[in-house]
């Protein structure tokens, strides 16, 4: 309310533009609800907009600066991390007729007379220019801060007391639990679902491929996400090297692939064994020249049925709608980054409809399908929730049967077992706890049963199961609350009883069935 009508002169040059994209109605309808917020609350009121990645945020932020100024007759900033979604966004500003400037080191004075509307720049740099008094804050009427997710904008934001600010991220969860997005933001917006998106068109519709990784050696460092070198260790191992290739020749052969690792050895080394292969593949990372980088973004989008491995690139302002499909050739915690490398496929093309995620790092079991339903606001009002929640998946993981003892289930394709998952989902279904302990005895007498050719071997493998028998005991416990030792001794007890008795029970079955036939 405190946003009042402007007289006709607008900063900048604000006309209508023959070769801008018409907007999607979803992208109208969300413009138009940001613009209510923004009337109905006070003029430093600060909204974060949800959108998934492919969904058009540049073009709905560039729209709504282009509203504002003409509306409100005030300054927009526009507020990126890197240098290159800097240019790409000053270019949409351009597309839409905005009169815009980057301010970048090489800006040492801003005239108060420039005409333009609207600023864009990275967070150190408008920081020094702010500080060196080149720029005005006070004209400043609202700033966008785009990929908001991102905890280095929160220091620069309190600079613009009288401005409005509009966060736009595709995932509105901050990876630091001190520093939630809620305490830099007073609600949330939240645009349309990636469902919704596919099944009106906007978007491709994945196919995912999933892989049963054992990520036990996998350390998480001091942010949080497995660290560069014990990823490095596992995935250039030639066992998941062969995984690598044998998901990529099932999967996404002659298809134009990025492949997502975590660590530039690694990277190397794919490129190295698809090289040897016969494929065509190139390496990219961030150490890559801007020149070669062109060079190698151009290879990408003329040859056919071309291979990208890359780190730490691709992931944000990177947009080539024709890749076909995506290999996560890594683990990551992050939930933002799962969603930023599958989306960088996501684009939907009049020849391209669909699209595959193959998975070598068991993201899916963490964040849930990509194209699955997420409630949002339920995450932003309760991050620690939900970070507990992801905390709790990653120390699972890292329980995970190790290698020397999955070996002697081999016939068992399916080893794992999210406790807490089950323990959920039979809350929400309204049944009791205890079948959660019921269906993880089944699958552990199956992969006892499957991998013998007697009762005797397969009740030996069930010691083989007494350690993860007691992490999934431990696991059940925590879902239950306080219980005391007591009980979970006895339940351990119970629960071996239980499995010797299913396994002579499904033998005895198998081999009546034998006789039968």
């Amino acid at each position: 309310m405190q946003f009042n009508l402007c007289r006709e002169q607008t900063f900048g040059r604000i006309r209508s533009c023959s070769f801008m994209k018409k907007l999607y109605h979803y992208q109208e309808s969300d413009i138009t609800l940001l613009f209510e917020k923004l009337e109905q609350n006070p003029g430093n009121h600060r909204l974060l907009y949800q959108l998934p990645t492919g969904g058009g945020k540049t073009v709905i932020f560039s729209e709504i600066a282009g509203r504002f100024i003409k509306k409100y007759n005030k300054k927009v900033i526009v507020l990126t991390h890197r240098v290159e979604l800097c240019r790409q966004t000053s270019a949409v500003l351009s597309m839409t007729a905005i009169s815009n400037k980057i301010i970048n080191s090489a800006v040492k004075k801003i005239s108060r007379k420039d005409g333009y509307g609207c600023y864009v720049a990275m967070v150190e740099t408008l920081k020094n220019r702010i500080n060196e008094g080149l720029i005005n804050v006070d004209d400043v009427g609202l700033v966008i801060v785009d990929e908001a997710h991102h905890n280095s904008f929160h220091k620069l934001l309190g600079k613009f007391k009288n401005a409005a600010v509009i966060g736009v991220t595709a995932t509105p969860f901050s990876s630091d639990i001190n520093l939630p997005m809620r305490k830099n933001y007073n609600e949330l917006v939240v645009g349309a679902e990636i469902g919704s998106l596919i099944e009106q068109g906007f978007l491709a519709k994945p196919s995912t491929w999933r892989y049963d990784v054992e990520l036990n050696t996998l350390k998480t460092g001091l942010h949080g996400d497995f660290t560069v070198s014990t990823s490095d260790e596992l995935y250039t191992s030639q066992a998941m090297l062969d995984l690598l290739v044998h998901a990529y020749e099932a999967h996404a052969k002659n298809k134009k692939t990025l492949i997502f690792n975590n660590g530039i050895f690694t990277s190397r080394k794919v490129e190295e064994v698809f090289s040897a292969l016969g494929y065509p593949i190139k390496h990219l990372d961030n150490k890559t020249s801007a020149t070669e980088r062109a060079e190698i973004l151009k290879w990408l989008k003329k040859t056919k049925g071309a291979i990208l491995t890359s780190v730490s690139i691709l992931t944000t302002g990177f947009d080539e709608p024709s890749i076909q499909t995506v290999i996560l050739n890594r683990a990551t915690t992050s939930l933002t980054l799962y969603h930023q490398m599958i989306g960088r496929a996501s684009r939907r093309l009049p020849q391209k409809k669909t699209f595959s995620i193959i998975d070598l790092g068991n993201n899916t079991d963490r964040f849930g399908e990509w194209s699955a339903p997420v409630d949002w606001k339920h995450v932003f009002e309760n991050p620690e929730a939900y970070h507990e929640m992801l905390t709790s998946k990653t120390s699972y993981e890292a329980h995970q049967m190790p290698s020397d003892m999955r070996s002697k289930f081999p016939n068992s394709r399916e080893i794992s077992f999210d406790v807490q998952a089950a323990h959920q989902a039979a809350v929400e279904s309204g049944q009791k706890a205890n079948i959660v302990i019921r269906d993880s005895i089944r699958q552990h007498a199956l992969m006892c049963v499957d991998n013998s050719a007697t009762v005797l071997e397969a009740l030996e493998l069930t010691e083989e199961l007494t350690k993860e028998i007691d992490w999934r005991i431990k696991q059940y416990g925590k879902c239950l609350g306080r219980v005391t030792k007591n009980y979970t001794d006895w339940l351990r007890e119970d629960y071996h009883a239980r499995l010797e008795k299913l396994v002579q029970k499904i033998m005895s079955r198998r081999a009546v069935l034998k006789t039968a036939v």
